[in-house]
């Protein structure tokens, strides 16, 4: 069965199962060789980069239905998200599917729901479903090289946004760092998200005072220069912070 044929099917499926007009697209940001890289898969029909989205059952809650889709399309579990954006152009998706008849679910006019998500690549052990080629990590820095499919460039651009204003008040790494880092490391993930060098000393004055850290009796040994300190995240305040925000940010 090619990838025509198999959508075809599915569209029948699709019908009976999930809300029509109504889709949910995941942006998951991971961290690593100090570069943003974000989740994507790759369909088996026209051969483009998507966003791990997927659509809601007529019988689930939205944050149950992401959590699913995120699972079925990557293998991803064990995440939490959070809604950043709704996405509604006309013609955001139609054109995609612009080889089948207007009787197609997916071609059908979608709002989508956009959601975000910080994790470590390490974590999770990516499965592409059945539609898609591939599913993998992809630095953001590679995306004007690859071809995006719908207008899920938008939706990325959107959530690294969300994300840069969400760390005025929230702390961020806990996802993405592995358990022990140094301040250099932890200062490195601010200023890719934010896009700009910040200045080392007030950086490092400025975290230290939020409370979130455990400085640790170990060095990060094997440089050139001198073993810098080993920190990892008090999770008690961080999960507070989390609730509360960040009150001397």
């Amino acid at each position: 069965m090619d990838s025509k044929e198999q959508l075809l099917k599915k569209s029948l499926e699709a019908k009976e199962i999930f809300l029509p007009h109504l889709s949910l697209d995941p942006v998951i940001f991971g961290f690593d060789q100090n570069e943003l890289k974000v989740l994507l898969i790759k369909m088996n029909y026209r051969k483009q980069w998507l966003l791990p989205g997927g659509y809601v059952k007529k019988d689930e809650d939205l944050d149950e239905a992401v959590v699913r889709i995120l699972k079925d399309r990557a293998g991803v579990t064990d995440v939490y998200l959070e809604e950043f954006g709704v996405f509604g152009k006309k013609n955001r998706s139609e054109f995609y599917f612009e080889d089948f008849d207007e009787t197609l679910f997916h071609k059908q006019r979608f709002i989508s729901i956009g959601y975000y998500a910080l994790y470590n690549p390490d974590r999770f052990n990516l499965i592409a479903d059945e539609f898609s080629e591939t599913c993998e990590w992809v630095y953001l820095s590679k995306l004007p090289e690859i071809e995006l499919a719908m207008d899920h460039s938008e939706i990325i651009q959107k959530a690294l946004l969300t994300l840069r204003e969400t760390i005025s008040y929230k702390p961020i790494g806990y996802n993405l760092l592995p358990e022990k880092f140094t301040l250099s490391e932890l200062q490195k993930l601010y200023e890719v998200i934010l896009g700009k060098e910040l200045n080392r000393g007030n950086f490092y004055r400025k975290i230290k005072n939020l409370g979130i850290l455990k400085k640790l009796d170990e060095r990060r040994t094997g440089g050139a220069h001198k073993a810098p300190d080993l920190y990892s995240f008090d999770e008690e305040s961080y999960l507070k912070a989390l609730e509360n925000g960040l009150s001397s940010w």
